[in-house]
């Protein structure tokens, strides 16, 4: 079983290049595809097959900046077209373009403590409840995930996947609409610092489990081995 499995993995790996070299869309994360990393390519490739982009893309932001709590009261109210006079007209934000750095994995350890941090960006078209006005923002930030191989009172090795976090210096949000009317600027600010408190949460409940699922179905010897070979061609560099 454990054959069938590595075989699985080698022709994923083989295969993954290919994939690395989809059409990228203007503004979003560069993809670099010179990860020597096998880890890092597996990664990649399990993220590819669990359509993570897709599943960013899907959040409900508006419900979540609700939900939190984290809004100004009053603020997410006005937003849904509660004050304004145009009640037809709904308010909404939705992510579009979401991009993660795949061939840009970057792989560190310490002994056999490992460290993946993952690049992503994506667009987010927020339309305001009045005059159907789109404003598009850039949200880029850096997701990093510990795991390392931990032995038993039997000598045993077992899988521990540590803290899988974005670094919250790491949250940037950049407005892309030039043509911002003067009276939403207030908002917008109010907007851009909940934003960054909130989609933090949001990214690792997506991303998160996805790497816990992928690395966990690795046999451990398999996984102990391709740590080694990272670490291997690390020492080789110095």
């Amino acid at each position: 079983m454990h054959s069938v499995w590595r075989l699985l993995v080698l022709l994923g790996l083989l295969a993954l290049p290919s994939a690395l070299h989809k059409p990228q869309q203007p503004g979003l994360v560069k993809t670099h595809t010179d990860s020597k990393s096998a880890l890092a390519r597996i990664i990649a490739q399990g993220l590819m097959k669990h359509d993570t982009e897709g599943r960013i893309q899907n959040i409900h932001l508006l419900d979540s900046l609700n939900a939190s709590g984290q809004m100004a009261p009053g603020m997410v109210g006005w937003l849904i077209g509660s004050m304004s006079l145009q009640h037809d007209q709904e308010s909404s934000a939705n992510i579009t373009n979401a991009q993660l750095d795949y061939g840009g994995i970057r792989m560190s350890f310490h002994k056999e403590w490992f460290t993946a941090n993952i690049s992503l960006g994506f667009d987010i078209d927020l339309r305001l409840p009045f005059n159907n006005h789109i404003i598009k923002t850039h949200e880029r930030m850096n997701l990093s995930v510990e795991f390392w191989l931990e032995k038993d009172e039997f000598g045993r090795r077992d899988l521990v996947i540590g803290k899988c976090h974005v670094e919250p210096r790491s949250v940037h949000t950049t407005f892309l609409t030039e043509a911002i009317p003067p009276k939403v600027n207030p908002f917008l600010r109010n907007f851009r610092d909940n934003l960054e408190k909130v989609i933090p949460h949001l990214i690792e409940s997506q991303v998160c489990p996805l790497i816990d699922e992928i690395l966990r179905q690795l046999d451990v010897k398999l996984l102990k081995s391709l740590m080694e070979q990272d670490i291997a061609y690390e020492l080789n560099q110095l």
